[in-house]
């Protein structure tokens, strides 16, 4: 319709038949009607034609770069103006007929209204918030976009807000990514019935001008892009680019209309023949045949060939359905690449000035060419495609694309059109500069593409979309192999990636290997890659270039001199590229069906090891000193097979290799495993940290289930299926520790220093104990192994839920099904561990919410074993025996220290049961049989850890033994068992009792051994006992090992033979430089378990200590499983396995009795063995070190009393002794410092003054009062304001400047106090110190190159003592203590004759005991004080005069400093003094010194004395009424007086220390005139008829004798006086409205005025405790009022208490009261006649003031982020790239933004100083944490919202939903309320003005 009116409109211009010259400026909008009219004909070619020509000139007239040059054809557009001009004018064509006429806008709307829009397709780039919600998602790639998210419905599920890192789109209504439940409102699939048909001339002028528009683009492209000889510099492209934006903006507009016209586009973008029309430069346009030739050029230099230069392609075209990249034949491996390679490979090896990289070309089989090198475009989309990737993916033309993407046909060209130009892209990201931007905007594309799993497998099937990616990866990876120097340096013919390239340094690969685990995630697509044999082959290929990769030798001499960080980039690669498209397929292999997958993936697997094997040369034997962790082929084989037994019932046998295979298959493996152990010996020192560094990542969590657990997997299947024995001796071997088995005393090592020998053995006992107990993937379920992680990683250490799922090893494919956050988790987690929830110290350090592991699981379930397997750090070992072992202690089941405890196993999977037999073989048993001997014999070298994997491995033995064998049959059995003649069987239950008497040993000649024995001839005889020959037993493990090996051999091939011996003959001959060894036989006679025996009296220290319990009760054998025996020490280790063997054995029952029974030699005294005499040491050591601090600690802690509570916790209540300040003994005069610097003690004098350590700080913490009890609420939506007027800063601001406009100045400043804003607070830790002193620790300070959290310049420093910040230091006044003050006894005189003194003592200028003229060191620092006091704040803060620079100012500064430190004081109280003087304020208060100090410099100003407010309060003047208002400025009237100024004003111009009964006196006159304030504001406040009741109820009492004390007589004097003044007159409707109808009554009366003097009364307890050391009593809140007016000697003390509280009782008026009264409401008159409503105004003091608090925050942070991080800054009005809100008053500010900046200070800086007076509260919007600003300084303070699991998420990195947490912020508030944030948050840093 729009469009039909738009014609219509059209058609009432007058219409023009032929179109003007092209100078003329045309009249567009008529054109485009006339034009679609004449095409909306049936017969529209000439329509047409016009259309083209038109567009033709329009459209080609702008050449941006060719008119930039000439200029000429600038014109032709009838623009002028230059280029800029031109496109501007051919856009406003291209609308203008796009609209037919009509209204751009209408159009858009009308197309709009048919958009079908069942997607939501929102497209975003970096930094964009998204959600994912798993719950919803079918693949893991989902996002939403926030709208969408939050119009669904998700509560409960799992979901999680991100922030995107590369882009992505919102996949709304997309039901092939996500369950449609998930969906929001707007995407719900709407029926396509109800939205109309599109009407065809809607869209019909825009079929005709887009194709147009496009060509000119992809015209415009090819014209900017020049092929310069080394890549385009990106400042070319960027300026093409710059240029294009309008155009390409105006595509993108054109996508947002909707489906409508998405479609339109659609069809341009695909249609074949256009492209061919347009683009094919066979024309006669010139300009077009050059960008064609520009475009062919760009072709090649691309490497890439356009088919039509070979006219054959021409010919055979495929048909349309396959792209012109089928594949033709079998895909080889590899292959020599084509041209491309060499242009490659030249720039390649300029950049890298690698020497020695010699490139490795591999030529077998053919690669097939066209996928790398061909590329037809045969639309617009492909060659705009084309270009983007010339281009380096802008990000407008990514936008657009993607844009384009819910038209479902639109994706299906595209996805192919993107497979076309696969491995054009590859060869571009490899070529960039910024590859991390590039590989961003690539994945934002393809991820779009390939996680729809109908998409990913149509073009799998009609694109070859798996071989072009795998060829692809193989191509990328062939430019940067080296040769490898694994085994065999000279001939290896391996060859593998080098990590140092930058390839793979910078991650270069990641777009291609996530979009391949992308797409192998669907099952279809990775179904054809397991059944395609040459896929597999070609894959395999690509994981051998990673097998062996970053080879570690290890440094025998100098320390390395360059430390190599590749090892990052290997172990990325291996987890990336190999191991996640693992995961990826096995995640398929599930169920039986499957098998055929597993024995593909097996057998090539096999094959490509075996060629490794061949390639690297290997036989037997690993090269020595050498360790590769990357062994990804072994891996792909392990798991496999692990999944073929778990999940497809496979038969082991049936794909496990012959056995010459397995063992060449354990080699590496177990390598690593050695390895390992010898890092942690630190044989590897000279390699440097990263060796350490590879241990760790190879463990590490995120690593461990790709890395180590398939290695144990594979080496447990090797032993399962290996002979025992020779698999014992090869670990022994590996480990290096062969020649420690030996029972001599002394032997001689050829392959390890001593120094490594007991760690490398207890490695390869550890690893045994692991390769035999770990079942993971031994018959496991997926539950136990979670379980089983999870309770590993909470015995280590407490846990955050994050860091627990961080932790766990998770199936690295994210469709695994165990994701993070699911149910299993969450169930296993709480059915093994309790929560802690989040709780406070008092030094305010933050705690997270923690999870614990319950009770029952230390006691049943902690397993050391897997334990030692997942720690990364020894570290970690330790704290779990170390929390073990408080959890016995606690429960009370084992009090000393417990050993690991020995945890039963999960049965073992049947496929395995052949592993356990590792556990009953001789050499094993002999190994144990020595160790044993060893230990008990005290050998060299052997620890507690020893012994305790001894008898480890002897549990494992007994639990896991063969049950069928008999004792007979044991016994039986002959000598043919006996073959080597150690032990008869191979079982460990009949074998422990076995006795061996004699070993034949060698030894080196020094031994003890060859002395003491008699020659060997004498003692053969006795060799008779022995069962089959007379020799005694030699053991050699590396005999054992060959000899089996050889066997193994044989059996497998002859030829095998001859390459073996000679290499084994030369490896293990002895180096020659051994000394001589020698044989000597030992007698030993003892079986394992009589060792045990022994073992069990050594460990004890007792005689006999063993007992059998069966004797006492035979039940026990039947139950062996007894709690009594699961924890404890060695002790209860032995007992256990005694028990074990006599409950399966009758043999060794009796055995065991028969040994208890003889009686053994006594044991000499317990020799102490090396390592319990380090201990012993150490413990001695430590005592002394113990003794010595305690010493220290002593003398410190005088003067540290309780220092700590008190330092970090503001509130607690104890009553602490005030520190130094005051001393308590009574007989001091003079009060005594200790200096904490020098240590002395002594007064404070003249020339040497002490001072307090002080912190200055401005606050405006008091000028946030505001009079409402409800906190303000932070705003969180656009109605939401917060405004500042009402709080207290502003009325006190607002009353300053109302006296200021009719008063004189220099009495306006009197009357009223500043520093509610930016006032100065100081506070001390209590300590002092010389003042000289502290001087020179300043400059030591300053000398200190260490980088303090402080500015020494700034005179900040942390006081000696305690360590707390401060900035300056407080002179004390020499002279008394405040306790015994001397003036303070109470004096007789009549208040007449204290008013008159006070009146002479403040006339007598600078009276004071020092002398200013003098000057001292005290005056000096006084005066430097006083400086610092006053640049505490800013100048702003301190200047109120009208006239700069007038000492009122400072006055007024000055007896405002006193005034904020006691209002600030009081808020500290709680805003009362109801608790009393058992506060923490007085602890540290320095108000006493800090009023000398501004006493001596308010003395310097005198007031003028005529104007001595002093004298108005107690002197009758004569009243002039002439005087009334003549003077130009009157002073202020003394009613308009703040009192509690005036009464700071009078004590500091005192001569100091003052006298008790004159602050008495000061404090009743002024309770006099705050009564009559009092009265007064109550007379304005009531109404008409009240006033008139009140004045004449008053008038008849005023005879009475106590008038002047009785409220009702002086109010309605007051009111009287005050109704001459015209005060009451004005009084309109308007104010009746105001105050609320009070029906006033005598109590509502009493306790309005009393509220009103009560602040008054507060301040002045205060300081009269602090002037005069007097305590503060404590009352009920309703009796504070009395209390303090008793305390400040205002009540007469014979006052009884019976009848109501009167205030008017405290009265006490120095002159007649009526007169006086009289004479106060004078002043007011004149003013009041002329501005009544002023005056009013002025009258009414708001008094009752709120305690501060911080804005309200919402419970759930999402409320916040979702306003606020897109909310525009009102400053620069844009959207801040990090936006803060200040939590005092809610303004949003841009931190750190360059926008906001104003003379070099960034907002939040600047805030901080309006808001705050330089201290600021801000919240991080985007990352939910509270940073504070204080000064030049700031810190982190933590996050207040935490989630479900009690943890913090800063940055919102797991963007969880968070939730406030009370009692931080409760913390946080008081902080700010206390001034404390320097003194509890101890990670400050400076912040150059730049937040």
């Amino acid at each position: 319709m729009a469009a039909a009116a738009a014609a219509a409109v059209g058609g009432q211009q007058p219409s023009q038949p032929e179109l003007p010259a092209p100078g003329l400026a045309l009249d567009k909008a008529a054109t485009a009607a006339h034009l679609k009219a004449a095409l909306s004909r049936p017969d529209n070619r000439a329509g047409a034609e016009e259309l083209q020509a038109l567009l033709e000139r329009v459209l080609s007239a702008e050449r941006p770069l060719a008119a930039a040059a000439g200029g000429e054809d600038a014109a032709a557009a009838g623009g002028g103006g230059g280029p800029g001009a031109a496109e501007e004018e051919a856009l406003e064509w291209c609308k203008c007929l796009l609209a037919g006429g009509g209204g751009y806008d209408e159009f858009c709307a009308a197309v709009r209204a048919y958009d079908p829009a069942a997607l939501c397709g929102l497209v975003w780039t970096a930094n964009f918030v998204a959600y994912r919600c798993r719950t919803c998602g079918i693949s893991p790639c989902m996002s939403l976009c926030a709208e969408c998210f939050h119009q669904g419905d998700h509560t409960g599920h799992d979901f999680n807000m991100f922030r995107s890192q590369a882009g992505g789109a919102c996949d709304c209504g997309d039901s092939n990514v996500m369950r449609e439940s998930g969906f929001c409102k707007r995407h719900q699939i709407k029926s396509s019935s109800n939205i109309p048909c599109v009407p065809k001339d809607l869209l019909m002028m825009s079929e005709f001008v887009l194709p147009r528009f496009i060509f000119c683009l992809i015209q415009y492209l090819r014209e900017g892009y020049n092929e310069p000889a080394d890549g385009p510099s990106e400042k070319d492209l960027n300026k093409v680019l710059q240029l294009l934006e309008p155009q390409i903006s105006f595509l993108e507009d054109l996508t947002k209309m909707g489906g409508a016209m998405r479609s339109v586009l659609t069809q341009v973008l695909t249609n074949q023949q256009n492209y061919k029309d347009l683009t094919s430069g066979l024309g006669e346009n010139a300009c077009v045949k050059k960008s064609h030739e520009k475009y062919l050029i760009a072709l090649k230099s691309s490497g890439l060939t356009y088919p039509e230069d070979k006219l054959v392609y021409g010919v055979q075209e495929p048909s349309a359905g396959t792209s012109s990249l089928a594949v033709q034949g079998f895909v080889g491996a590899t292959g020599t690449l084509g041209q491309v390679d060499s242009s490659d490979e030249d720039d390649q090896d300029g950049s890298q000035g690698l020497g020695k990289r010699k490139r490795v070309k591999l030529s077998s089989g053919t690669k097939d060419q066209s996928i790398m090198d061909v590329l037809k475009h045969k639309s617009f989309l492909e060659e705009l495609l084309f270009w983007t990737i010339k281009y380096e993916f802008p990000q407008k033309m990514v936008t657009f694309l993607l844009n384009m993407l819910p038209d479902q046909e639109y994706k299906v060209a595209f996805t192919k059109t993107f497979v076309q130009h696969y491995a054009f892209i590859m060869k571009t990201l490899k070529k960039s500069h910024e590859s991390d931007t590039m590989s961003n905007r690539i994945v934002h594309i393809s991820v779009q593409l390939f996680s729809n799993e109908e998409l990913a497998r149509q073009v799998t099937e009609e694109c070859q979309l798996l071989d072009i990616m795998v060829t692809v990866l193989l191509y990328m990876m062939e430019s940067c192999l080296i040769k490898s120097e694994l085994q065999d340096e000279e001939n290896s013919l391996h060859v593998v990636v080098n990590c140092g390239e930058a390839l793979l340094k910078n991650n270069t690969y990641w777009p291609l290997v996530s979009d391949f685990i992308n797409i192998l995630s669907h099952q279809s697509v990775a179904k054809r890659f397991l059944e395609d044999h040459g896929l597999l082959v070609t894959w395999m290929n690509f994981v051998s270039f990673f097998q062996g990769m970053n080879l570690n030798k290890r440094e025998l001499n100098e320390h390395v001199e360059f430390e190599s960080q590749t090892y990052y980039a290997a172990f990325a690669a291996e987890l990336e590229a190999c191991a996640q498209p693992m995961w990826g397929l096995l995640s398929h292999c599930k169920v039986r069906e499957t098998q055929e997958y597993t024995r593909n993936v097996v057998r090539y697997c096999l094959e490509a090891l075996q060629d490794w094997f061949d390639a690297i040369n290997f036989v037997d034997e690993p090269a020595p000193n050498q360790v590769t962790f990357h062994l990804p082929l072994h891996r792909y084989y392990a798991m496999f097979l692990s999944k073929a037994v778990k999940c497809q019932e496979l038969d082991l046998d049936s794909v496990l290799p012959d056995q010459e295979m397995l063992m060449k298959l354990m080699i590496h493996p177990l390598q690593i495993q050695a390895s390992l152990a010898e890092i942690h010996s630190n044989m590897w020192v000279r390699n440097g940290l990263q060796i350490k560094g590879q241990a760790m990542t190879y463990v590490q969590s995120h690593f461990c289930n790709s890395m180590i657990d398939p290695d144990i997997y594979l080496l447990q299947v090797c032993a399962s299926r290996l002979d025992p024995d020779y698999f014992i001796s090869s670990v022994f071997e590996r480990f290096k520790v062969v020649d420690l088995l030996t029972m001599a005393s002394q032997h001689q090592n050829t392959v390890l220093d001593a120094e490594h020998e007991r760690s490398m053995l207890e490695g390869a006992l550890t690893f045994l104990v692991i390769l035999l107990s770990l079942r993971l993937h031994l018959g496991m379920s997926d539950d136990e192994i979670l379980r089983a992680e999870m309770v590993a990683q909470l015995c280590m250490n407490d846990r955050t839920h994050s860091s627990l799922l961080d932790l766990i090893p998770e199936n690295p494919n994210p469709k695994s099904g165990i994701i993070p956050g699911s149910y299993s988790f969450e169930s296993v987690l709480s059915a093994v561990a309790d929560f802690k929830a989040p709780v406070f110290e008092p030094g305010g350090s933050m705690q997270q919410g923690m999870y614990t592991p319950k009770a029952e699981v230390w006691d049943q379930e902690f397993d050391p074993v897997m334990v030692i397997l997942r720690t990364v750090y020894r570290r970690d070992v330790q704290s779990a025996m170390d929390r073990y072992t408080a959890f016995l202690k606690q429960s009370g089941k084992f009090p000393g220290n417990p050993w690991p405890p020995y945890k039963k196993r999960t049965s073992l999977h049947p496929s395995y049961k052949g592993l356990m037999r590792l556990l009953h073989c001789k050499t094993l048993h002999i190994v144990l049989f020595t160790l044993l001997y060893k230990i008990l014999m005290d050998h060299q070298n052997l620890s507690e850890h020893v012994l305790c994997m001894v008898l480890y491995l002897i549990e494992l033995g007994l639990e896991n033994s063969a049950e069928e064998e008999s004792d007979e049959e044991a016994s039986v059995g002959g000598p043919e068992r006996c073959h080597d003649s150690w032990f008869p069987g191979s079982n460990l239950v009949s074998n422990m009792r076995h006795f061996i008497n004699y070993v034949r040993v060698r030894v080196p000649e020094t031994a003890p051994e060859v002395k003491r024995d008699s020659p060997a001839s004498t003692s053969s005889d006795n060799l008779g006992s022995l069962q089959n020959s007379g020799t005694a037993q030699v053991f050699s493990l590396v005999a054992e090992r060959r000899k089996k090996f050889q066997e193994i051999i044989n059996r497998s091939s002859s030829e095998a033979n001859q390459v073996v011996r000679p290499k084994t003959s030369s490896k293990w001959s002895a180096p020659g430089s051994a000394p001589q060894l020698t044989t000597a036989i030992l007698e030993i006679k003892e079986s394992i378990l009589s060792l045990l025996i022994k073992l069990h009296h050594k460990l004890s220290g007792k005689q006999n200590s063993y007992y059998p319990p069966w004797l006492d009760d035979i039940e026990i054998l039947i139950q062996p499983e007894i709690p009594k025996y699961s924890h404890g020490d060695g002790i209860t280790a032995v007992e256990r396995i005694l028990l074990k063997a006599a409950s399966q054995s009758r043999m060794n029952k009796r055995i065991i009795e028969e040994i208890c029974r003889k009686v053994t030699p006594p044991v000499p005294p317990k020799k102490v063995t090396a390592a319990e005499k380090k201990t012993l040491d150490k413990e001695e050591r430590r005592q002394k070190a113990r003794e010595r601090q305690q010493k220290l600690l002593a003398e410190f802690a005088s003067r540290q009393k309780s220092f700590m509570e008190t330092a970090m916790d503001v509130d607690s209540p104890e009553n602490d002794i005030p520190m130094e300040i005051t001393t308590a003994e009574p007989q001091v005069s003079e009060a005594v410092y200790d200096c904490v610097i020098c240590g002395q003690s002594g007064p404070s004098s003249e020339d040497r003054p002490t001072g307090l350590v002080v912190l200055l700080q401005a606050s405006s913490v008091l000028g946030q009062c505001r009079d409402n009890v409800e906190p303000k609420k932070l705003p969180i939506s656009e109605e939401e304001q917060i405004y500042p007027w009402d709080t207290c800063a502003a009325v006190h601001d607002v009353r300053l400047s109302l006296l200021q406009r009719y008063f004189k100045d220099s009495s306006c400043l009197l009357a009223v106090s500043i520093g509610w804003e930016g006032g100065v607070y100081v506070q001390t830790c209590g300590h002092t110190l010389h003042i000289d002193c502290h001087k020179s620790y300043m400059e030591s300070l300053r000398n200190d190159q260490v980088l303090q959290g402080f500015s020494v310049d700034k005179g900040e420093f942390t006081c000696p003592l305690c360590r707390q910040f401060a900035n300056s230091v407080l002179p004390c006044y020499p002279g008394s203590n405040v306790e015994n003050n001397p003036w303070q006894r109470p004096s007789n005189k009549s208040i007449q004759d204290l008013i008159k003194e006070v009146e002479e003592l403040q006339g007598r200028p600078g009276a004071f005991p020092v002398s200013i003229s003098s000057e001292t060191n005290l005056s000096k620092e006084m005066e430097s004080v006083m400086k610092d006091i006053k640049n505490t704040t800013q100048k702003k803060y301190r200047d109120y005069s009208k006239t700069p620079g007038s000492p009122d100012n400072d006055f007024l500064f000055m007896y405002s400093v006193a005034r904020t430190n006691l209002e600030l004081e009081l808020i500290h109280r709680g805003g009362n003094l109801c608790s009393g003087g058992a506060s923490t304020a007085g602890k540290r208060s320095c108000l006493n010194q800090l009023f000398h100090v501004l006493a001596l410099h308010m003395r310097l100003y005198s007031i003028d004395s005529e104007y001595n407010p002093w004298r108005k309060l107690t002197q009758l003047e004569e009243m002039n009424p002439q005087l009334g208002y003549e003077e130009r400025q009157p002073e202020v009237p003394i009613l308009y007086h703040d009192v509690t100024s005036l009464l700071l004003i009078q004590i500091l111009m005192m001569p100091q220390p003052l006298r008790k009964d004159h602050f008495t006196c000061i404090v009743k006159v002024l309770f006099t005139l705050l009564y009559t304030q009092a009265l007064a504001a109550l007379s304005v406040k009531c109404s008409e008829e009240d006033r008139s009741a009140w004045k004449h109820a008053g008038a008849l009492k005023k005879s009475t004798c106590d008038a002047e004390k009785s409220y009702e007589v002086l109010l309605s004097f007051v009111i009287s006086e005050l109704f001459k003044g015209k005060l009451y007159h004005e009084e309109g409707t308007q104010e009746c409205a105001m105050v609320n109808p009070i029906s006033w009554s005598p109590e509502s009366m009493e306790k309005c005025l009393q509220d009103f003097c009560l602040p008054f009364l507060r301040i002045t307890s205060l300081l009269q405790h602090h002037l005069f050391g007097e305590d503060l009593p404590s009352c009920q809140e309703e009796e504070e009022f009395s209390v303090l007016a008793s305390c400040l000697g205002l009540l007469p003390t014979f006052y009884q208490t019976e009848h109501p509280f009167i205030s008017a009782s405290c009265l006490d008026w120095p002159v007649p009261a009526f007169d006086i009264i009289t004479q106060w409401c004078f002043e007011i008159k004149s003013f009041t006649e002329r501005h009544a409503e002023q005056g009013k105004a002025l009258l009414i003091q708001e008094s009752k003031w709120k305690l501060p608090h911080l804005l309200q925050l919402p419970e759930n942070y999402n409320t916040i982020f979702q306003y606020y991080h897109r909310k525009t800054c009102s400053v620069c009005t844009k959207v801040p790239k990090d936006p803060a809100v200040c939590l005092v008053c809610g303004t949003f500010v841009c931190l750190k933004g360059l926008c906001c900046k104003q003379q070099s200070y960034c907002e939040c800086v600047l805030h901080s100083q309006n808001c705050g007076a330089g201290t600021g509260i801000f919240l991080l919007i985007n990352a939910s944490v509270i940073i504070i600003i204080r000064g030049h300084r700031f810190c982190l303070w933590g996050s207040v919202y935490l989630d479900a699991h009690g943890e913090e998420d800063r940055d919102l990195r797991r963007g969880k939903p968070l939730y406030i947490c009370k009692e931080r912020y409760k913390v946080l508030e008081q902080q700010w309320i206390s001034h404390t944030f320097d003194h509890i948050n101890k990670r400050w840093g400076p912040h150059y003005n730049g937040l």
